[in-house]
């Protein structure tokens, strides 16, 4: 009898293909993720698990699951999961940084430079038939001369800083792990640079010392007229105190991929995007498209699927971030 494997998004069919040579695989093909009974229905029998960025899985769930042998999220942050809960089960739970660190630098540059140009303002003066040709107008700021402050200093951030220094502006990066190797950039302690930033860009895991990084306490030590760009995740920042940071200028803008209202592991999270900046002619956002690139998402997807076959096989998934003690795993 072969494992199942669930799999809770629509996949590439040379990537289900993969999983079907060992496996029978139950996939949604919808675009709306499954409901959680649903879901569940489907992975109390399961052996694998496929997981996105829509899904959330706590110590429940998993209780429920007693077959299952390995989650294998097609991304690169695990605060929606329950990591612990995992491990104790004896299950493995399985990332793929990698493969996401250069679409989401170029995102956060993308966004960087569509803020700060006015590019969504334009595009909507001239679809709006107000453009006769050219005026004074729709002012906005260049890289060049400016300040970019990266808060993290991982892979993501090392990219990023590696695609600017061709914008002829200051890097500053803060890290509160050892300072890495020569890169371009220079050190700063976190408020020394949110101080002296035009744009600052957070490129951290959210985990309990970065909840809210960005409050009303912070945004209020920034350079007035900054710019943050947010691609990491939406509770770094509270977007209350940033609607009113931009409503009293201290923000020239803000832009982002990642909201509150997505980080489902937060009881409390709110259920929409602040009102107050979808309103705001001084953000710009996306739909989470950090890895939205055909070619990338195919070998996230391969990623998962090799750390899910290699798991069923008994060995160890190279994507692992836990080591699951499989003699103390409970019975269910």
């Amino acid at each position: 009898m072969k494992p199942c494997v669930v799999v809770t998004q629509r996949i590439h069919p040379e990537i289900r293909d993969m999983l079907a040579a060992e496996a029978d695989v139950i996939a949604n093909e919808a675009t709306d993720p499954w409901p959680r009974p649903r879901l569940l229905e489907l992975a109390r029998d399961a052996d694998a698990l496929m997981v996105f960025m829509p899904d959330s899985m706590d110590e429940e769930f998993l209780a429920a699951c007693p077959r299952l042998k390995i989650v294998a999220a097609a991304l690169k942050g695990a605060d929606n999961f329950a990591i612990e809960a995992c491990t104790r089960r004896g299950v493995w739970f399985t990332l793929v940084p990698d493969l996401l660190t250069e679409p989401t630098a170029e995102l956060a540059l993308a966004l960087m430079l569509a803020l700060a140009r006015n590019v969504l303002a334009g595009d909507r003066h001239v679809r709006g038939g107000g453009f006769h040709g050219w005026r004074p107008m729709l002012y906005g700021t260049g890289l060049a001369g400016t300040t970019a402050g990266i808060v993290g200093f991982g892979r993501v951030g090392r990219a990023l800083t590696r695609m600017l220094k061709g914008f002829d502006c200051r890097l500053l990066f803060s890290d509160r792990r050892d300072q890495p190797p020569e890169s371009g950039a220079a050190a700063a302690s976190f408020e020394q640079l949110v101080a002296a930033s035009d744009f600052v860009l957070p490129l951290v895991p959210l985990t309990p010392d970065t909840f809210h990084m960005f409050r009303r306490e912070t945004l209020a030590q920034m350079k007035r007229g900054a710019f943050l760009i947010n691609v990491c995740r939406g509770s770094v920042v509270d977007e209350e105190a940033v609607a009113d940071a931009l409503e009293s200028g201290r923000l020239a803008g803000y832009a982002a991929d990642t909201f509150e209202m997505e980080d489902w592991a937060r009881a409390d999270r709110p259920r929409e995007v602040s009102p107050r900046l979808l309103e705001s002619d001084r953000t710009l956002f996306t739909p989470h498209l950090g890895s939205a690139v055909a070619s990338v998402r195919k070998e996230i997807e391969r990623a998962a699927a090799s750390n899910i076959l290699q798991a069923l096989r008994g060995e160890r998934p190279p994507g692992a971030i836990n080591d699951p003690l499989r003699p103390t795993r409970p019975t269910c």
